[in-house]
């Protein structure tokens, strides 16, 4: 049995149903910063202007964007967990590193704070997948 089989064995045995909440709440998190980026896509624009990566400022900001409403739904769902999780992983990365880079850890107007906690729990969810209540899970054990 492969490594990442043995992983998913144990998170199925291991899951307690509140992480459930957990995994929505950080689906929501995601959603809602997605939906602020289109909002405010200036917001997002100044944060990359002054980056190496202002040439790619559109296309970035665009995924980022779309990387955060699809990747929040999926999530909140449980759907595809996994994966939605890996595509977010990179984009919080990146954040941290500008937040630090940019603006400092404490001058962040809290912001640090709040992105580690949700890219630790990217992590866990990377490891833990969707759970017993995840249409991961449904659609695993009712194929037709």
């Amino acid at each position: 049995m492969g490594t990442l089989q043995q992983i998913h064995n144990w998170s199925l045995t291991h899951h307690p149903r509140w992480l459930v909440v957990v995994r929505v709440a950080l689906g929501l998190c995601l959603f809602i910063k997605g939906i602020s980026f289109m909002v405010n896509s200036t917001q997002l624009d100044q944060l990359l202007q002054n980056s190496s990566l202002a040439a790619y400022n559109d296309a970035i900001s665009i995924f980022v964007t779309w990387a955060h409403l699809l990747g929040g739904v999926l999530i909140i769902v449980g759907l595809l967990t996994r994966w939605a999780v890996a595509v977010q992983i990179p984009i919080l990365l990146g954040a941290l590193v500008f937040i630090t880079s940019q603006q400092g850890i404490f001058a962040s107007g809290g912001m640090f704070p709040l992105t580690v906690v949700i890219f630790l729990l990217l992590i866990f969810f990377l490891v833990e997948g969707g759970g017993p209540i995840s249409l991961d899970h449904f659609f695993k054990h009712h194929q037709a």
